[in-house]
């Protein structure tokens, strides 16, 4: 569990991703996040498909330039450094991929596809160490070693992304965004390798950035969730506040949707989002949820709501909530 009480390992400030587009207009990918990540949490970050989440990560990363705002890695700002000086840090801060097949080389061995980073960045002198390295990462992630000479091809989703998982822990990495590492599995195969990442996270003290549209997973693998509305964070909140207390009417709809199993309450009325999505591009001013919501007034436009902490832990950006 982080310690709130220290100094954040990863610092967003006014973090914006913008997409020029043809004709000039700007696509407003990511506009405006500000997040504190503390070692040995989980972030969720949840919202509807094309919110931003991917983008995020990736821009925290640098995998995507941001064009504006700030990275604070253990104090340092790594938002304007080279692409050189960035490299080393590339060790500490990873990443595993929606689609495991998609982010693996299908002309490399299991074995080859785990030591690649290992490789690239010299971990070890001989190649020998680097190759017995990847074995130990194969036991570590639950992937017996008589694949190793297996192409990915050769295995299903869920060890595929067991090789992703070893690939990103090769390097001995401090924080790891999961871009909905889970989403393209099985129902069975995504608790396997939602325990994986719990259980590694606790035993190696990995920090992570959870994205995900499900929030059943979500709930199950975070200690705070920040709820993301085209490209704004609209609440962040501790999971089980968030879950018992939400307080944008975004998150309430979001938490509304989900399928309720218990039969006694099929005859609750289903809520649902009225209106379309605002477009991304050239947005302007102001709650960019305020189309859809039932409660919107005069004050929702025309100025962005900040996020406000209403609760303690607990920051809404709402004009309900001020």
């Amino acid at each position: 569990m982080a310690n709130h009480d220290t100094e954040p390992l990863l610092q967003l400030k006014d973090l914006k991703t913008y997409f020029k587009l043809n004709g000039g207009a700007m696509l407003h990918a990511v506009d405006g996040i500000n997040l504190d990540i503390y070692e040995g949490e989980t972030i969720g970050v949840v919202g509807e498909s094309g919110c931003g989440k991917s983008t995020l990560g990736r821009s925290i990363l640098r995998l995507i330039e941001p064009t504006s705002g700030q990275i604070i890695y253990k104090g340092e700002d790594v938002t304007k450094i080279s692409q050189r000086k960035f490299r080393p840090l590339r060790q500490d801060l990873q990443i595993i991929f929606q689609d495991p097949y998609a982010s693996i080389d299908p002309r490399k061995s299991v074995i080859e596809v785990i030591a690649e980073y290992m490789l690239i960045h010299k971990t070890y002198k001989r190649r020998a160490d680097i190759y017995n390295r990847a074995a130990e990462l194969m036991d570590l992630v639950g992937l017996a070693r008589r694949y190793a000479n297996m192409y990915p091809h050769e295995l299903d989703g869920g060890r595929r992304q067991r090789i992703g998982i070893a690939r990103a822990l090769s390097l001995r990495p401090k924080f790891i965004v999961c871009d909905e590492p889970v989403s393209a599995l099985d129902v069975s195969i995504q608790a396997q390798i939602l325990n994986l990442l719990m259980d590694l996270g606790d035993e190696l003290g990995l920090t992570y950035l959870f994205i995900t549209h499900d929030l059943s997973v979500v709930k199950h693998i975070s200690d705070r969730i920040m709820v993301m509305y085209l490209g704004q964070a609209v609440e962040i909140a501790p999971s089980e506040e968030l879950f018992n207390n939400p307080l944008h009417p975004y998150t309430q709809a979001l938490l509304a949707a989900i399928p309720e199993p218990d039969l006694s309450k099929r005859d609750i009325p289903f809520k649902t989002i009225k209106g379309e999505v605002s477009s991304p591009i050239n947005v302007k001013p102001g709650c960019r949820f305020c189309k859809r919501c039932e409660y919107t007034k005069p004050e929702c436009e025309g100025t962005n709501k900040p996020l406000n902490e209403v609760l303690p832990g607990h920051f809404v950006a709402c004009e309900l909530h001020k």
